[in-house]
């Protein structure tokens, strides 16, 4: 391909395609092998010693509450696809929580986001970036190591977002942002709800979001195809409940840009249902839908599901 810069609609990233996103080393990356490794050593063994139904149940309730409004609706559907409109100060409430998930900072986060997104739409790309080589090495490389491009292609983020005084600062502070609750935690029950309601649940997203991102790229059932596209997304539907609707990859591939993600009769997804119960409350409005978005060329029905979509 040639080396003339170009960008997809309604896209934030510019390059000339897959010359940008193929050639590549995967490289160790230390602070963010102990990022995870620590909160994982500190869930088992901390978790171990001090198990009880209360501390399982923080587990619960936390880890349900920032993947559900935290990342799918704060980080997913609004900060990175502004599928909905919400006011100001809920974005970033559920923004906030997106970050206590502990994947990394909003504007990180994005930028991960948008790359992956760019290079799974070209012809080809690197490995990493399709969740390409065996589980284990897969697992390796996302939870403890890094890619660096030889030729990475521009990243171009809106004044909405990298200008944003709290989107920087949370950008600056993601890890730290741990410690407040970690200290109500203690505070309420001791060690033994900061292991679980901290530790555990920072190692439980972490490593979930990697899971579902292999699977959710390599095992699963389409309705779509993108033609000409390195990876196609698959749908999980066991995990709908679990990743608050983020298992229906294969939807979001095709409809990047949809506040909901189950499409079919009988695909449950957790994060339409909130958005539409903060909809009642006159707290969320302007729903992008598939049928919003601009028409696709690419874009092949495999089976014609029956999209019967409520009304926002």
């Amino acid at each position: 391909m040639g080396s003339q810069m170009r960008q997809i609609p309604g896209h934030r990233v510019r390059g000339s395609g897959q010359d940008n996103v193929i050639e590549g080393e995967v490289r160790y990356a230390p602070l963010k092998s102990l990022w995870f490794t620590g909160m994982a050593g500190a869930a088992v063994i901390g978790g171990a010693a001090t198990f009880s139904a209360a501390a399982f149940g923080v587990f619960l309730i936390a880890s349900a509450t920032v993947l559900l409004f935290g990342h799918s609706l704060g980080s997913h559907r609004k900060l990175i696809h502004n599928s909905f409109q919400c006011p100001v100060w809920l974005e970033y409430l559920l923004v906030y929580l997106g970050v206590q998930t502990g994947l990394a900072g909003p504007i990180g986060l994005l930028r991960q986001h948008e790359l992956r997104d760019y290079a799974q739409r070209q012809s080809d790309c690197h490995d990493y970036l399709r969740h390409g080589r065996s589980f284990w090495l897969d697992g390796w490389w996302q939870l403890h190591c890094e890619l660096h491009l030889a030729a990475a292609p521009d990243i171009v983020l809106g004044a909405r977002v990298a200008e944003n005084r709290f989107y920087r600062f949370l950008e600056r502070s993601w890890m730290l942002q741990q410690i407040p609750p970690a200290l109500l935690l203690y505070w309420w029950g001791g060690w033994g709800l900061v292991f679980w309601g901290v530790c555990a649940r920072v190692c439980a997203c972490v490593a979930g979001h990697w899971l579902i991102g292999y699977f959710a790229h390599n095992h699963g059932a389409m309705h779509y195809q993108v033609a000409g596209a390195a990876v196609q997304g698959r749908n999980i539907p066991l995990t709908s409940l679990l990743t608050m609707g983020e298992c229906w990859h294969n939807n979001h591939h095709a409809y990047p840009g949809s506040a909901r993600l189950g499409l079919a009769a009988g695909e449950w997804d957790p994060g339409w249902w909130a958005l539409r119960a903060l909809a009642r409350l006159h707290l969320a409005w302007a729903f992008t839908m598939p049928a919003d978005l601009p028409a696709r060329p690419e874009l092949q029905h495999l089976d014609h599901p029956s999209l019967k979509l409520e009304s926002a």
